[in-house]
């Protein structure tokens, strides 16, 4: 059958590759999902994604041709992989993506395989509207020939092969924004490379790049390079010609020097030198907050200086630094200071070993089978293994991660862990903030593998109990401190069918290492009871660095106390009571452009400051109330008062009083119009708003309300604040405030037996749409690059923006039937059936305005058809 197969043409051999595939499927019994969704075409998740494409191919069906996105896994047998990408241009000719990946399938510890992909058909170069190919993990060892014919070819990705060197015709290839060749075996790069005037994202890290072609300098769109993890040991001076470079990466390389022009790239925003071998570099670098030069030995003199006469010569440590074709280093009785090609240090001191020790490393990837990571936490490096494993050192091991992400700022604490035997503990783990800042860990004398890894904070809760001095002044222990407080609830019965294990942040300052258990005090309440039971005997609490975790057969609120105290549940109800709590403060301001518009809001008395000072540049008011106390969870209400009301009716308005919920996590912030039956042309209207308070949560307790209400005369009213109306000179309120451009000129927004729209009519429309309008224009079918557009030319000017995207629209669709109703359709696919019901109620009159003109014409609906009345004569009737 193989060599019949090998004796026909290559269009027969594949058709009947094609044929042959097919009959097996069906004969197997295979069942094809349905796997095309639109334009697409999924096959690398499903087994024996060839024998489906194949049979797919065979039935000819019409849907094929309208693909425009293929994933096919690599993981199949290469004469067939072979047989089914020789169909693709032929039966899937709009193919604008194909992803021909491996990685699908790990080893033993979890790490990804590569595909066995090494070459490519010929015919591919047929896809002339090819823009996405994804080569990743595969086992390539040079670039397929028809890859570079593929000339409209946007980004190409061939990240995880055995690629020793790129073709110089890849530099014909005019449309090319995005390059990715990370981790292969790369030793030089074609000079034809500079010829990619488009290119924009150029990753060549984790290869064996030791020079750089001058011709680099040409890529006049780069604006990412990624060189790091090579073996650079200079860089040629036509970098400094990329003038739309942001963003420059060489960590983990070999460099001396760099060109001193590189620091006056007019877009570089980052410059990463990191674990390089630079003594001297110009001033410029050292000052520029966007470079970083950490793990250089910068200022350290070469010679060593000169011992006095008689003194004893003791002989200099060795310092290593090891490029990534190197695998291993050796550790004499002197000891060492080794610096690897990812950036780890390890210092060996001396006496470490009484005999020499070659130690061999390798770097793992975190997958999730070889690192078991708990919620929240991220990992911050590679896995690192040392061999031989059980190799016990006479003293402590000290291993630094000078790279760690900028992300670890935002995180709680960094954790180094080493595994053995099967299992993952922790590591005494200390952060060093001198110049240059690094993380160090002190190694415990038998180092088999190591990992670093940082969470990122507890899960949202209700209120983040801090140990404040409140509390600690309620506990009388200055040492004392409480975990945030988890609390979790379910829908559906009470009761799990299984234990779920929950994990709770240890005490701010407390960890695994550290803590003494019986101090450690596992709390519990089950809402509305406001009691809190101390439950830490009765379930198993595994301690790590920083979470405690056990099981639970229901959901409920849970707080860590970490106390002398033995009797801590009456002292959790009363912080409880005091942490749910909250003095806030109320504002009322009016927007300068357009005073109807008022801002509501409740702020935490330590936000109001910075809050103020970011919304008075568009909104000027009194000044904010007094303060007050509300509970977490409590209900106030804003009632407007004086002459002046909500203008419109809104979900959230009961009453005529706007509705708040507080919750301290939340802004608490509203904006309404308002209106007045008052003449303000006669004079301005002096009105006022004032807050109410609501119902309290039901957890609260009792004796807290009533603490809280003796403090006050009024239990309900909190604050009033004024609000101002200007009077209205002139044509105010009709066309003031359209903007630059528009005025009230008659619109053919709708028909006449329907009704039409003015531009009154929209101008009331835009003055209650608010920041809702990008929604609204996305769903009228603006496009999104004109919603861009608006805002950059009405910046800092919200009406604006609404007012120049309604009317603009508006004029595009002067005359068009079904204007109205699409108005009326995007205002409620936009959540504002308010404006939409308005919308409806102005049609609605206009048309009952239209039916009375007929009926007083006296024609009956037999009669012949009147002429339609003019659109200003229908426009009047619908503004009246």
């Amino acid at each position: 059958m193989a060599a019949a197969v090998e004796g026909l043409e290559p269009e027969a051999a594949a058709e009947d590759a094609t044929r042959g595939a097919a009959e097996e499927a069906v004969d197997a019994g295979l069942r094809v999902p349905p796997l095309l969704a639109g334009n697409r075409l999924n096959l690398d998740l499903y087994p024996g994604g060839c024998h489906q494409l194949l049979h797919l191919c065979a039935q000819r069906s019409p849907q094929l041709l309208q693909v425009e996105f293929l994933r096919l896994s690599t993981h199949e047998d290469p004469g067939l992989l072979g047989a089914t990408l020789a169909q693709v241009p032929g039966r899937l000719p709009c193919l604008r993506s194909l992803v021909l990946k491996g990685g699908q399938h790990r080893d033993a510890l979890g790490a990804c395989l590569r595909g066995c992909l090494t070459s490519l058909p010929d015919g591919l170069s047929n896809l002339a509207r090819l823009a996405h190919l994804d080569l990743s993990f595969n086992s390539l060892e040079a670039l397929p020939a028809c890859v570079p014919q593929l000339r409209g070819l946007d980004a190409l990705l061939l990240s995880h092969n055995c690629l020793l060197e790129l073709p110089e015709a890849l530099g014909a290839l005019p449309s090319l924004t995005f390059l990715a060749v990370t981790h292969n075996c790369l030793q030089t790069l074609p000079t034809a490379l500079g010829a990619l005037s488009t290119l924009r994202r150029l990753d060549l890290s984790e290869n064996l790049l030791d020079t750089l072609p001058p011709e680099i300098g040409g890529l006049s769109s780069l604006a990412e390079l990624n060189l790091a993890s090579n073996r650079l040991q200079s860089l040629p001076a036509s970098l400094a010609g990329l003038r739309s470079l942001r963003l420059l990466f060489l960590y983990s390389n070999l460099l001396t020097s760099v060109p001193a022009g590189l620091i006056h790239l007019p877009l570089l925003a980052r410059l990463d030198l990191r674990g390089n071998q630079l003594r001297d570099v110009p001033p410029e670098f050292l000052d520029a907050p966007f470079v970083r030069l950490q793990g250089n030995p910068l200022g350290e003199a070469l010679p060593r200086p000169l011992s006095p006469p008689g003194t004893p010569v003791v002989p200099e440590m060795p310092r290593l630094f090891l490029t990534t074709d190197l695998d291993s280093f050796p550790v004499t009785p002197q000891g060492c200071s080794v610096t690897l090609a990812c950036g780890i240090r390890l210092h060996f001191p001396a006496g470490a070993t009484a005999t020499p020790i070659t130690i061999h490393y390798r770097l793992w990837l975190p997958e999730p089978r070889l690192v078991p990571l708990g919620p929240h936490d991220t990992l911050l490096s590679h896995v690192l293994e040392l061999q031989p494993h059980g190799v016990v050192f006479q003293q402590d091991v000290g291993l630094w991660l000078l790279f760690v992400p900028p992300r670890v700022r935002r995180c709680r604490e960094v954790v180094v862990r080493t595994l053995s035997e099967d299992s993952w503990t922790d590591l005494e783990t200390h952060l060093e903030e001198e110049a240059p800042k690094r993380e160090r860990c002190s190694a415990p004398q038998d180092i088999p593998g190591s990992r670093s890894r940082s969470p990122r904070g507890p899960p949202r809760s209700l209120a983040r109990s801090e140990c404040s001095r409140e509390l600690r002044a309620l506990l009388g222990e200055p040492e004392a401190a409480v975990s945030p407080l988890l609390c979790l609830w379910q829908s559906g019965p009470p009761s799990f069918l299984r234990p779920v294990t929950v994990q709770l942040p240890l005490p701010p300052g407390i960890t695994g290492l550290t803590l003494d258990r019986s101090r450690l005090h596992l709390l519990y309440q089950a809402p509305p009871v406001a009691t809190w039971d101390d439950i830490t005997a009765q379930v198993a609490l595994e301690l790590t660095h920083l979470y405690a975790r056990f099981q639970v057969t229901h959901f409920s609120w849970y707080w860590l106390w970490y106390t002398t105290k033995s009797c801590v549940g009456g002292l959790a109800r009363k912080a409880w009571a005091r942490l749910r709590l909250h003095r806030v403060n109320l504002i009322a301001l009016q927007r300068r452009r357009d005073p109807e518009q008022v801002l509501l809001q409740c702020l935490p008395r330590n936000k109001v400051e910075a809050t103020l000072k970011r919304l008075l540049e568009r909104y000027h008011g009194p000044e904010p109330s007094d303060t007050v106390e509300l509970f977490e969870g409590e209900k106030f209400f804003a009632a407007f008062e004086r002459g002046i009301d909500v203008d419109a009716d809104r979900p959230d308005c009961v009453e005529g009083r706007i509705c708040f919920v507080f919750y301290s996590h939340l802004k608490n912030v509203k904006e309404v119009y308002v209106t007045t039956a008052l003449d303000r042309e006669a004079q301005a209207v002096r009105g006022q708003v004032s807050f109410y308070r609501g119902t309290v949560p039901t957890e609260v307790p009792k004796e807290a309300e009533a603490a809280r209400q003796k403090k006050g005369l009024d239990a309900l009213w909190m604050a009033t604040l004024p609000i101002k109306l200007p009077r209205l000179r002139g044509s105010e309120g009709t066309g003031q405030g359209l903007g630059a451009g528009l005025s009230l000129a008659p619109l053919n927004l709708g028909d006449a037996e329907s009704g039409f729209l003015t531009q009154s009519n929209l101008l009331s429309v835009a003055r209650r749409l608010g920041l809702d309008w990008p929604a609204v224009a996305l769903h009228l079918g603006l496009p999104y690059r004109e919603l861009q557009r608006i805002r950059l030319e009405f910046r800092d000017d919200l009406d604006g923006q609404i007012r120049h995207m309604l009317f603009s629209w508006a004029e595009r669709q002067a005359g068009r039937p079904g204007a109205v109703g699409l108005l009326v359709q995007a205002l409620e696919q936009s959540d504002r059936r308010d404006l939409a019901e308005e919308v409806r109620a102005v049609l609605e009159l206009g048309r009952q305005k239209y039916q009375a003109g007929i009926l007083r014409t006296g024609l009956a609906p037999g009669d012949p058809a009147p002429p339609s009345p003019s659109a200003s004569e229908s426009r009047e009737s619908t503004e009246a």
